[in-house]
């Protein structure tokens, strides 16, 4: 890469670093493994930056690598865990509003990786139907369903939870 290019790169990157990671986080609800998800992702676009740079939405092709990167990672056996019998020590509770987003991580974590990329790509990065199909390789007609069907879960989850 010429060193105009990684400039650019560089420029691209600390200026949407944030962003990645916020978006990763959501996807995985963990951020060790979101700043893995975002250093694969820089990594590839880092390879492929000088097509890259020429793409009419560059936001839109990194969001694509990072969801495509957190689906690859979601597959991989290694990366399952396993829930401790008990934790450490007790957590302190946190505020109102820290809880209800909390409460909200708890629930999208709930729901499987393609449905929770749907409602994170349509809802918190405010794609459209066919920006989110690009991303995930699929039909308009599946993101819909996808998305549909997570909220629908979301609104069930919260429903058992106040009851």
């Amino acid at each position: 890469m010429k060193r105009s290019e990684e400039a650019g790169y560089r420029d691209y990157v600390t200026t949407r670093m944030e962003v990645m990671r916020r978006t990763a986080y959501l996807l995985c609800r963990d951020w060790h493994l979101a700043d893995d998800l975002v250093s694969i992702t820089i990594g590839k676009l880092y390879r492929h930056w000088p097509r890259a740079r020429r793409v009419a939405h560059l936001d839109a092709y990194v969001r694509r690598i990072l969801v495509r990167t957190w689906l690859d990672e979601k597959a991989r056996a290694w990366r399952r865990e396993e829930p401790a019998e008990t934790l450490p020590e007790p957590a302190v509770l946190p505020a109102d509003d820290v809880i209800e987003r909390l409460g909200l991580l708890e629930l999208l974590d709930a729901l499987p990786p393609r449905r929770r990329a749907a409602v994170v790509l349509r809802y918190y990065c405010d794609l459209s139907i066919e920006e989110t199909a690009e991303i995930l390789e699929c039909s308009t007609g599946t993101v819909k369903s996808q998305t549909a069907r997570g909220l629908d879960s979301l609104r069930a989850l919260v429903a058992a939870s106040r009851n």
